[in-house]
């Protein structure tokens, strides 16, 4: 069996690849957005055996400023450094996994690419698919081997806040955002202190890419939802945000399953975008 994963694997599958290659590393990104620390009490808790716990705020997420928005992108030499505490290296393929939908485990994947891993994959279903096709759970803290992650980042598309405003002012880019439709309309905002979003985006909520079950939907479903809203761009025209730039990551790898690639992250999102007073927003569906 080659070394190389699929970018989405089921239960069954990744049990068949523990079988023929043993020291596959399983990543868990458990993570509630209200209590900081109840995702890694949840991992302690029940967690696939072997799995390390990857931290949204303190692992996956840089220091917030006065100018960033609520999940800076990690320093990337630090996150190199993590990952080889959790024993993974550029040579050993990484399966993630959280009990959000992929809402979470998504930013790990993503992350991963960026900074040049290959062989990353998410689990379809997360923590419920493995649990229902009888996989066994562990309890407390995993203990893994160091190694050397040897980064290079930089391996997916990124843009700022500058340059997705200047990219809107010319009508070079199709901006889309994963954030529920009542947010994105400004009819509610439990999280950021504006509502509403960018002049110019279109909304695909990233829920929309899961099935009644929780998984992914199928490549060509997926496809056909993204290329109603493309047009006239192409991919590498194209941005996601959502609102701190995690759950954007859920509509960049749906593209990807869907076989459209080449697509970049607004790493700041809208709680960047509205840290500057004089940057536009609208609500409703201007």
């Amino acid at each position: 069996m080659s070394s190389q994963l699929p970018i989405l694997i089921t239960a069954e599958a990744l049990r068949e690849w523990q079988a023929v290659v043993p020291d596959v590393r399983i990543i868990d990104c458990q993570a509630f957005l209200s209590d900081p620390d109840a995702g890694r009490r949840s991992w302690l808790e029940a967690h696939i055996p072997g799995a390390v716990h990857a931290d949204l705020e303190k692992d996956l997420s840089g220091p917030v400023s006065a100018d960033t928005g609520r999940h800076p992108l990690p320093d990337p030499m630090a996150l190199a450094e993590k990952l080889g505490s959790w024993g993974v290296s550029m040579e050993v393929p990484v399966v993630i996994y959280d009990d959000a939908g992929g809402a979470f485990a998504v930013r790990c994947w993503w992350l991963l690419r960026w900074l040049g891993h290959t062989s990353v994959a998410v689990l379809d279903g997360g923590l419920k698919a493995w649990q229902d096709s009888g996989g066994e759970l562990a309890r407390g803290p995993e203990s893994m081997r160091p190694v050397r992650f040897e980064a290079t980042p930089g391996q997916m598309p990124t843009l700022s806040s500058d340059e997705v405003q200047a990219a809107l002012r010319q009508e070079d880019l199709r901006l889309i955002d994963a954030r529920g439709a009542a947010r994105f309309n400004g009819e509610e905002e439990p999280i950021d202190p504006v509502a509403g979003h960018v002049p110019g985006a279109v909304n695909l909520p990233f829920s929309e890419n899961l099935d009644a079950q929780g998984c992914w939907r199928s490549p060509e479903d997926l496809k056909a939802r993204f290329e109603a809203v493309l047009p006239p761009f192409d991919t590498g025209q194209t941005a996601h945000m959502c609102g701190s730039g995690v759950t954007a990551c859920h509509n960049l790898f749906a593209m990807e399953l869907a076989g459209l690639s080449g697509s970049a992250l607004y790493t700041g999102s809208w709680s960047e975008w509205i840290r500057d007073p004089a940057r536009p927003v609208v609500t409703g569906d201007g």
